[in-house]
């Protein structure tokens, strides 16, 4: 009886360390929802994703039509996937007194995201944050900004990208953005709009909106929205 037991109390030790870690390993939170939101995780596995929805990195994330899903980060960073989106959380590393292991890298499939940058990027490597897309590489400066590719297309991302010829567009709010890819490389400053027409096209600045429509979001976004840790409710998909 008392291996029994034995055994059955490492067995609760290995499994709360992996649950441990598994918690250590989150990179944020679901906070406002609107529609639906799954994720495809890094093991196959794919869920609905709700509020208070943890999300980690590995993670691919998809919102349908109408449907807009904001993730706060544990740096403070927080991110809005639009309509018929996807988004990649390639590599996310944050921890609160190594800020030389920073690093956020998320890769933009298709579809629009509003960014809210968080810590990271600013208290030591401001190459540490960057999102990826298939025409050109974004660095991030301590910034807020919108960007939507809409190479393959992008219908029902915002009310008129279905009209836009085929490129990747951006939108600065605050601080600035760096486009670049093989072609070149330009900074996007406040109040600027940028476009990259394809992978092998110096990405350009815009002298006016091209008519984006990135105003429209169903809820607020905080400015620097602080984790949440709570757990909800997952559904899934088999």
């Amino acid at each position: 009886m008392m291996v029994r037991i034995g055994v059955c109390g490492l067995a609760i030790l290995a499994w709360a360390g992996t649950a441990e870690l598994a918690s250590a390993a989150s990179a944020g939170t679901v906070t406002h929802l609107s529609g639906t939101l799954s994720v495809t995780r890094a093991d196959g596995s794919a869920r609905i994703l709700s509020r208070k929805s943890e999300v980690n990195p590995g993670d691919v994330l998809a919102t349908q039509r109408d449907s807009y899903a904001q993730i706060n980060f544990t740096d403070g960073s927080n991110m809005t996937l639009r309509p018929n989106s996807q988004m990649k959380i390639e590599d996310y590393k944050f921890t609160e007194d190594r800020p030389q292991e920073d690093n956020s890298f998320f890769r933009l499939l298709k579809g629009g995201l509003r960014t809210v940058t968080g810590l990271i990027g600013k208290r030591g490597n401001m190459d540490a944050y960057r999102i990826g897309t298939s025409t050109a590489t974004i660095g991030i400066r301590g910034t807020s900004g919108d960007t939507m590719d809409c190479t393959q297309g992008c219908e029902g991302v915002t009310l008129n990208s279905d009209k836009l010829p085929p490129a990747l567009y951006h939108a600065t709010y605050t601080g600035s953005y760096v486009l670049s890819n093989e072609r070149g490389s330009v900074t996007v400053e406040e109040k600027q709009f940028a476009v990259v027409q394809d992978r092998n096209t110096a990405p350009r600045v815009l002298d006016r909106d091209p008519g984006l429509n990135f105003d429209i979001m169903p809820f607020a976004i905080p400015g620097q929205g602080g984790p949440q840790r709570s757990g909800g409710q997952e559904c899934v998909v088999r």
